[in-house]
C-alpha cells in the first residue's frame, strides 16, 4: 500500500516551472501553487500581465491533489439551513456560485484540452439516519423553488437503485455535479498558465513579506527576494509561513482518504450504478466515488487531527472499516493508496476573498474547494487587474476566531462533539 496521494501517483510530470533566478519585480505575485493560484496566474498571463508565482513545494503538492476527487455544485452546508442563517436572496447567490463554478471549470477544460476523465454524473447526498432524510426534504423543497428546478429526493426504495448498500435513508440527488481526475486536472491547468507566461517558481517558499506602500510588498524566500505590485495569497490551510492574520481565520483540519485496488467493472456497476459522487450525511461523514481504472476512492473525516504519515495511516485503519460496513463485499479488495491531506476550515464553512492589509487573498473553501478555488482564482485575477469584481464573498465579514492563534489545540473536542452528535441525532 503507497502512503501517497492516488491523484499525485497517476498523473504528468509538470514540465513548466521556472529554472532562472526569481526576478527582481513583477506586476503580481501569487503565492500557492495549488487551484486557486494556478487559476489567478493563468488569468493574469493571459492579460499579460507579469505575474510571478512562488510555491513552497511543487505545484499541487496540497489540497488540490490530496481530496476525493469532487467537482460538486452545492453548498457544504444544509440548503434549508444556509436559508434559515443567511436569507433567501444570500443563500441563492452561495447556491448559484458554486454552480458557475464548475461551469467555469468545464470550461476550462474544453479549452485547454485536459485529458482528465471530467464528467457530469451528478452528487448523491445520502441520509445515514431516518432523521436525516427530513433535512434533505426540506433542502430539496427551497433548492425546487429557488436555485435547482431538477433536484431529487429519492426515497429509502429509490436508494437501492442507486446504491447497493442497505446503510442508507433516502437521498438527495444534484444533477450537475461533477468529478474528475485532480492530479490530471492540476497538471493541465499549471501548464496551460505557463503557456500563457506565468512565471511558476516551485521549492520558493515564503518566509518573510513587508509592506511597502499601498499594496506593494517586497516578499522574501531563501532563493532571494522579489518586489510585487500587488499580492494574492492562495495559501491553502496557512499554517506555515508569515501569514498571521490568515492563521487566526483558517483551521487546518485533515481528511483522510484509502483507494482501493481495481475492482471488475461489473461489480462496480453493481455496487454504484449511477456512478456518480456520493457523500453521507453525518457530521462524521464519508464520501466516495469511482475512477476511470475502476478503483473506489473512499475518504471522510476518519480524525480529528492534522494529517501526517501516523495520522494517515490510523486514518486508514479506520475507514477500511468503514468501507467495510457500508459495502460488505469489498471487506477483502487490497486498498493501494492511503493518504491524508489539509482543509482549510473557515468557522461559517464558505470561502473567504477579499483585500487586507494591502494583501488580496482567496482562501476557506472548507473541502468544497475543487471548482471553487478554481473560479475565485480567476474571479481575483481580473479583480487584480482592475477588469472585474464578481467576487461573491466580498461582503462576507471575516472575524479572527476567539483564542486561536494557528494551531488547533481544540480539534480533538471538536471530533467529540460530532462523534456524540452522530450518536444522538
Amino acid at each position: 500500500m503507497k502512503m501517497e496521494s492516488f491523484w499525485q501517483d497517476n498523473r504528468p510530470v509538470f514540465t513548466g516551472g521556472c529554472q532562472q533566478a526569481l526576478p527582481e519585480r513583477a506586476d503580481v505575485v501569487v503565492i500557492g501553487g495549488g487551484f486557486s493560484g494556478i487559476s489567478a496566474a493563468r488569468n493574469l498571463a493571459k492579460q499579460g500581465i507579469d505575474v510571478v508565482l512562488l510555491e513552497s513545494e511543487g505545484v499541487m503538492s496540497q489540497a488540490s491533489a490530496r481530496n476525493g476527487g469532487h467537482c460538486n455544485n452545492g453548498v457544504a452546508q444544509n440548503f434549508a439551513g444556509l436559508v434559515a442563517s443567511k436569507g433567501v436572496e444570500r443563500a441563492t447567490e452561495i447556491y448559484r456560485a458554486f454552480d458557475t463554478a464548475v461551469d467555469y471549470v468545464s470550461s476550462v477544460i474544453s479549452e485547454e484540452q485536459i485529458d482528465c476523465d471530467f464528467r457530469r454524473s451528478g452528487k448523491l447526498k445520502l441520509a445515514s439516519k431516518p432523521g436525516h432524510f427530513a433535512a434533505l426534504q426540506s433542502s430539496a423543497e427551497w433548492m425546487r423553488k429557488t436555485v435547482d428546478p431538477e433536484v431529487e429526493l429519492l426515497s429509502a426504495s429509490d436508494i437501492r437503485r442507486e446504491i447497493d448498500s442497505d446503510q442508507f435513508h433516502g437521498g438527495l440527488l444534484q444533477k450537475r455535479s461533477a468529478q474528475m481526475h485532480m492530479g490530471k486536472f492540476g497538471i493541465g491547468l499549471a501548464e496551460s498558465a505557463a503557456r500563457f507566461g506565468a512565471k511558476i517558481f516551485e521549492y520558493h517558499p515564503v518566509t518573510d513579506i513587508k509592506r511597502i506602500s499601498g499594496y506593494q510588498h517586497r516578499i522574501t524566500t531563501p532563493r532571494g527576494d522579489i518586489l510585487a505590485d500587488k499580492v494574492l495569497l492562495a495559501t491553502g490551510c496557512s499554517n506555515q509561513g508569515p501569514f498571521p492574520w490568515l492563521q487566526r481565520r483558517i483551521v487546518p483540519v485533515g481528511s483522510f482518504i484509502i483507494t482501493t485496488a481495481p475492482l471488475e467493472a461489473e461489480r462496480l456497476q453493481r455496487l454504484l450504478p449511477g456512478d456518480r459522487t456520493y457523500v453521507t450525511s453525518s457530521n462524521i461523514h464519508n464520501y466516495f466515488r469511482t475512477t476511470g481504472d475502476h478503483r473506489l476512492v473512499f475518504g471522510g473525516r476518519a480524525r480529528f487531527s492534522i494529517s501526517n504519515p501516523t495520522s494517515d495511516a490510523r486514518s486508514g485503519d479506520i475507514l477500511r472499516a468503514s468501507l467495510k460496513k457500508l459495502f460488505p463485499s469489498l471487506a477483502d479488495v487490497p486498498i493501494d493508496y492511503c493518504w491524508g491531506g489539509m482543509v482549510d476550515m473557515s468557522a461559517d464553512r464558505l470561502p473567504h476573498a477579499g483585500e487586507e492589509n494591502g494583501l488580496f487573498y482567496t482562501l476557506g473553501y472548507s473541502g468544497h474547494g475543487a471548482q471553487m478555488s478554481v473560479w475565485m482564482g480567476n474571479v481575483m485575477a481580473d479583480l487584480l487587474a482592475e477588469k472585474a469584481n464578481l467576487n461573491p464573498w466580498k461582503s462576507t465579514s471575516w472575524p479572527a476566531l476567539p483564542g486561536y492563534f494557528g494551531k488547533p489545540w481544540f480539534l480533538p473536542m471538536t471530533g467529540l462533539y460530532y462523534k456524540t452528535k452522530d450518536l444522538l441525532f
